[in-house]
């Protein structure tokens, strides 16, 4: 006799067998919200102005093509960036975690912030810039850098949501792939220029909401001379080791100095190994040992006459108690390898 209860219980498991077979698995990323790449592009635009407020790019790669006479912003952070065949155009682009990619472009203004900088096949681009990483341009002509010099309150997170740090801005010292000789393809923009006279804040209702402002004193990247001609001979380099206050007080020593009309020549955020602080730090290299495990150090480069004695004198009237390191010698164009330039073939990677 046979047991009806089994060959149900087989029915049951054959059916059940049926139905997971019929429903595909779900997997992670099927459960991604979709991306519509219309949503993150501007694309055949003239007399235009467009962009994307904060939050609204959130790291997704964007792409710019084909637009003439626009102004185009884009207050957020993203992955990557590419601008092709776009003519006379206003650009601003917040900070971008990847490369920013110029090509076949002529006639453009920008002001921008990414890791890597790169420009192809264009002709007369002015572009105040931050860059991590040595700005790099190929077969264009007339193409001017300055700067990054720009606020709006959202701005200070993007840079740490793409990843990039204010203090890392080598944006003068630009490779050229393909030189002519005898001709400078690029050059630097005046020291006095106004980044609104090329970059002007957007006019339409819709940005106004974003509180900008393009003063110097509150960029959040701080002005750097770069490459520039020093006014001085004499030069300080300050280094201070990582805390709760080290960005603070990256940006008060600034506005100290620059306030007494010093300028500052270049940043640089990055961590130091061993070897680094005894060519940088030399026979105070074991007073410094301890602090280089607490994180990156910020270095910084002040220029001016006695700018060495200026400085050591805030550092121990405003700091009192933080530890930095402050060059005790003037560095000079014209003196021996020490303690600054030690520091600047680190930061170049040499």
């Amino acid at each position: 006799m046979g047991c009806c209860f089994a060959k149900r219980r087989k029915s049951q498991k054959e059916s059940r067998a049926e139905r997971e077979e019929e429903q595909p698995k779900l997997y992670s990323w099927d459960q991604r919200e979709k991306v519509d790449p219309k949503d993150y592009m501007f694309s055949g635009l003239k007399d235009e102005t467009v962009g994307r407020l904060p939050g609204k790019v959130a790291g997704q790669p964007f792409v710019i093509q084909d637009c003439e006479n626009c102004n185009i912003y884009i207050f957020d952070h993203s992955a990557t960036i590419t601008i092709d065949d776009c003519t006379n155009c206003v650009i601003f682009l917040g900070p971008v975690k990847g490369s920013v990619f110029f090509r076949n472009c002529r006639d453009c203004k920008c002001t921008l912030a990414c890791q890597q900088f790169r420009v192809r096949d264009c002709r007369k681009l002015e572009v105040f810039l931050c860059c991590a990483t040595q700005p790099i341009i190929e077969s264009s002509t007339n193409i001017k850098f300055g700067c990054f010099q720009w606020y709006y309150p959202e701005l200070a997170a993007q840079f740490k949501d793409a990843g990039l740090s204010i203090f890392n801005n080598i944006w003068s010292h630009v490779h050229d792939f393909t030189p002519v000789s005898g001709e400078l393809n690029w050059s630097l923009l005046p020291e006095n220029a106004v980044v609104q006279d090329y970059v002007p804040l957007p006019a339409t209702e819709e940005f106004k909401a974003v509180r900008i402002s393009t003063e110097a004193n509150r960029s959040i990247v701080p002005v750097s001379r770069g490459q520039r001609q020093k006014y001085s001979d004499e030069s300080c380099l300050v280094v201070l080791f990582a805390d709760d206050y080290t960005t603070a007080n990256a940006r008060k020593l600034i506005d100290e100095m620059v306030g007494k009309g010093f300028s500052l020549v270049q940043t640089k955020e990055m961590s130091m190994k061993t070897e680094d602080a005894q060519r940088v730090f030399q026979e105070k290299a074991s007073d410094f040992l301890l602090l280089l495990n607490k994180g990156p150090v910020i270095a910084l480069e002040f220029n001016g006459d006695d700018a060495v004695q200026e400085c050591h004198l805030i550092v121990n009237g405003i700091f009192n108690g933080t530890k930095m390191f402050v060059s005790e010698k003037k560095e000079t164009a014209s003196g021996d390898v020490d303690s600054f330039y030690n520091f600047a073939e680190i930061q170049m990677g040499i």
